[in-house]
């Protein structure tokens, strides 16, 4: 099968180029930190992001969504990642909406989605509870009382976990942290009594919270799938993650490349432009064959999940160790080929340097994934 994207997905990548580019610039970015935004993003932004489908892409038409698939999602993030564009894509129209059509009642399908289609709902996955992705570390409890649970423990590294007005808890329900078995998926208000939530500022100054639960009661109705059985839920929903936070890394890797190309191709030292360095050429090289592999990785994830393929598990270990290392290496490259320059703030360089460094931690590093690889594959 060709990996090229349909007429459909690409005319929806140029109008996500389009509106991006005119709406969300990188100084956009740069006016929501430098502000200390108390949202970290555009609300109305958000509103004319919904208004535009990009909410409900992933939501079946019944809910009000679109039901485009995560191809199409992936070429909006990769425009995203392309002006560092802060929003909850990934946290709300990518995260939320797939736990709730993998696990969810029809009465929460009908509640959820179509909140989050209409952009009026922000959701938020509560899972870390260490300084390195383990998801199955979960020492978060949930323990039955009569008419619910009562949940206690902390969580850490939620995205948009201050701004959601729902959090998608995984907690303990039985046996021990590390264990797949004895998770459970709650749906917990995020105004709920007991439920605090602290706002942290990432390198990258993107949206992350850690949140505290102190005796929270939740209802029966909290539950979101089958208790014991939330990695059954959550496994999925991390792989299209993974998958799809690639795509948006392959953008910010795309732009980072192309200003840097176009900085060699100006800047001059000793009256010589320095994009005729041998050196320099032969790392731009190296750039590019990396960053093609990548556009390979990413498109044949989003089509692996679109066709429920049995090897997307492997597809989205590949792509986010993949992507981990062409972020790594462009940024890196990218900010020594800018020279001194490329170290200052106000050059815009070193912020695709530092939105790397955060999605690289982001759902597993690339040791992880590579040890998950093969484990996979039976080694």
């Amino acid at each position: 099968m060709p990996l090229v994207l349909n007429e459909d997905q690409a005319q929806l990548k140029d109008a996500a180029h389009a509106f991006i580019q005119d709406k969300s610039p990188i100084a956009e970015f740069r006016r929501l930190r430098d502000s200390n935004d108390a949202d970290g993003f555009d609300r109305g932004l958000w509103k004319e992001m919904a208004a535009l489908g990009w909410a409900g892409i992933l939501i079946p038409e019944e809910f009000g969504g679109s039901g485009f698939g995560y191809t199409g999602l992936g070429v909006v993030l990769e425009e995203a990642g392309r002006t560092l564009l802060a929003s909850p894509l990934i946290s709300t129209a990518l995260i939320g909406a797939s736990a709730v059509m993998l696990g969810g009642t029809e009465v929460q399908k009908k509640e959820i989605l179509s909140a989050i289609a209409s952009g009026s709902r922000i959701m938020a996955l509560a899972l870390e509870e260490g300084p390195r992705h383990a998801p199955y570390d979960i020492a978060v409890k949930a323990e039955k009382t009569a008419d619910g649970f009562t949940l206690n423990g902390a969580k850490t590294f939620v995205l948009d976990g201050h701004v959601a007005d729902q959090l998608i808890v995984a907690a303990r329900t039985s046996g021990n942290p590390g264990a797949r078995e004895g998770i459970t998926l709650f749906l917990v208000e995020s105004k709920l009594s007991g439920v605090k939530i602290t706002r942290t500022h990432m390198a990258d100054s993107r949206n992350a919270a850690n949140v505290e639960f102190s005796n929270v009661k939740l209802p029966a109705s909290s539950l979101l799938g089958t208790i014991d059985q939330g990695a059954d839920i959550l496994d999925p929903v991390l792989d299209r993650a993974r998958i799809c936070l690639g795509a948006e890394m392959l953008g910010g890797v795309r732009e980072a490349f192309e200003r840097t190309i176009e900085y060699l191709k100006t800047r001059q030292q000793f009256g010589v432009l320095i994009g005729s360095f041998q050196a320099l050429k032969h790392r731009a090289a190296e750039m590019f064959c990396e960053i093609e592999l990548s556009v390979s990785a990413v498109l044949d994830g989003l089509m692996a999940i679109d066709e429920n393929r049995n090897d997307v598990p492997q597809m989205a270990s590949l792509v986010k160790a993949r992507l981990n290392d062409t972020y790594f290496l462009v940024s890196n490259e990218a900010l020594q080929m800018h020279g001194g320059i490329g170290m200052t703030d106000e050059f815009d360089i070193g912020l695709f340097m530092k939105r790397a460094r955060v999605a690289q931690a982001s759902f597993g590093d690339s040791p992880f994934h590579r040890s998950r690889y093969a484990s996979l594959e039976g080694y």
